[in-house]
């Protein structure tokens, strides 16, 4: 029942924007407020220490959606994912500081031995991901405040996605030669 969970409340968290969109376009007001409330919340139980990092913008998350559903203000659902970019970039931004770079974390999951002069490339990567952070930020705080519900969902729900999918692949691609090449 727990991975159940799990997987529903991740499914939504990353269909947020579409959830936020058909919900305000097809539900009583405030239903969607306290469905996406219900959901962050059960989210943070299912998970519980498993990531911690992502604790605070899921108690953000409930926060906004909670006080969007008390205050009858739908418009307060956009911000979540300038929380969420503004939580990643600060999560990228103290890895940098604090060391090891988050990237290289993540490499060192599928490559543990990697050779002392990936650690430079992989913290440059780290500050690239930081660049996007602020861009999405940027495009989510721009979509909520001053476009049409259409344009913020297709920014926050399929551009964003994208660029990040492609910064992904195309960094992972990248390193795979890169490391051959410095092997």
């Amino acid at each position: 029942m727990r991975l159940l969970l799990q997987i529903i409340t991740t499914l939504v968290i990353v269909a947020y924007p579409l959830a936020v969109y058909f919900g305000l376009q097809y539900l009583p007001p405030g239903y969607i407020a306290l469905l996406l409330c219900v959901l962050l919340l059960t989210r943070m139980i299912v998970t519980k220490q498993q990531v911690r990092a992502m604790v605070l913008p899921l108690v953000v998350g409930i926060a906004l959606t909670g006080a969007s559903f008390i205050a009858k203000r739908n418009d307060w659902l956009l911000y979540y994912p300038l929380v969420i970019n503004l939580s990643l970039l600060s999560l990228f931004s103290y890895s940098l500081m604090r060391g090891p770079s988050m990237i290289e974390r993540l490499a060192r999951v599928q490559e543990p031995n990697l050779p002392d002069s990936a650690i430079d490339y992989l913290r440059t990567v780290t500050k690239l991901w930081c660049g996007l952070f602020v861009v999405n930020a940027a495009m989510a705080a721009y979509t909520a405040i001053a476009t049409t519900i259409e344009m913020w969902t297709l920014y926050n729900g399929l551009i964003a996605y994208v660029l990040i999918g492609m910064l992904l692949s195309g960094e992972w691609i990248y390193r795979k030669f890169w490391l051959k090449k410095h092997d």
